[in-house]
């Protein structure tokens, strides 16, 4: 269902946005676009004193109601905690972005970082969507953006884990998308590739993989799937990310697009060994 308007966003998604991972990066850039729509925003991430000042710049920036919670989406019951934080609110727009990377061959990391990145990448996002699209549905409508990469789309050493759950969390959307849309709730993966967040800087790779397109802005990623709620269960922002998305599924053989996304995988654990170096 097409939306217009900062009216007709809110009306549709509103009033509250909940946004989870939103201390800094692509989190902090999809809270200042729902506010910029007239939506109130709960930032949830694990830094108060961060979210606090990020929730502080956006109420005055946008004239919209804030509220922080506190929460790390590694620990099991987060979804009830957040829940009982804002169970006086109602929340119509769900946007899962918190994510953790693993970085690294495989077996040299440990199980427990592993099994972090699944609870933060998939468990939390299970949990809070189970929790906040129920009220949607039954309110009859409401949206719920899942935050993926293109990096979900092949398996990529050095990055295994990682990639993995981005393709959970694409795969989850797309199901939802099918069930939820006639209840009136719409779902959409973002598929983004490489963004100019906080965490991207501090472990860029020197030299960009083949195909890879420029990185792109956060406030570009969030606003291209903001817009694209209720129009398709998927979206990939940017020319660069749907051009190189095309060309690897049409004309590289499977085997060989494992082989460069691992090469990109390799070359974002090498700097941030390299950045971890020079602490």
């Amino acid at each position: 269902m097409k939306h217009t308007g900062v009216g007709g966003f809110r009306d549709r998604y509103g009033p509250w946005a909940l946004i989870a991972g939103a201390s800094e990066g692509l989190g902090e850039a999809f809270a200042r676009q729902a506010a910029a729509r007239g939506l109130d925003v709960v930032l949830v991430a694990r830094r108060g004193e961060v979210l606090a000042r990020v929730a502080g710049e956006i109420a005055v920036a946008h004239g919209v109601r804030t509220r922080v919670v506190v929460a790390d989406l590694a620990e099991a019951g987060c979804a009830a905690r957040i829940g009982a934080a804002v169970a006086d609110l109602e929340v119509g727009l769900l946007v899962h972005n918190a994510a953790l990377s693993v970085p690294g061959p495989f077996l040299d990391t440990p199980a427990e970082a592993h099994a972090s990145a699944v609870a933060v990448n998939c468990a939390s996002q299970v949990a809070l969507v189970h929790a906040f699209a129920g009220p949607m549905r039954a309110r009859g409508r409401g949206g719920v953006v899942i935050v993926s990469s293109l990096s979900g789309f092949y398996g990529s050493g050095d990055l295994a884990t990682y990639a993995a759950t981005k393709a959970f969390g694409a795969t989850l959307a797309e199901g939802l998308w099918f069930e939820l849309g006639p209840a009136g709730v719409d779902v959409v993966a973002t598929c983004a590739g490489a963004t100019l967040t906080p965490g991207y800087a501090r472990r860029a790779p020197e030299d960009l993989p083949r195909l890879a397109p420029a990185p792109m802005a956060p406030d570009a990623v969030a606003d291209d799937a903001l817009r694209a709620l209720g129009r398709g269960p998927r979206t990939i922002p940017g020319r660069g990310n749907r051009l190189a998305s095309f060309i690897l599924r049409a004309f590289v053989p499977r085997r060989r697009a494992i082989g460069m996304m691992s090469a990109a995988g390799r070359a974002v654990f090498e700097a941030e060994r390299r950045a971890d170096d020079a602490v």
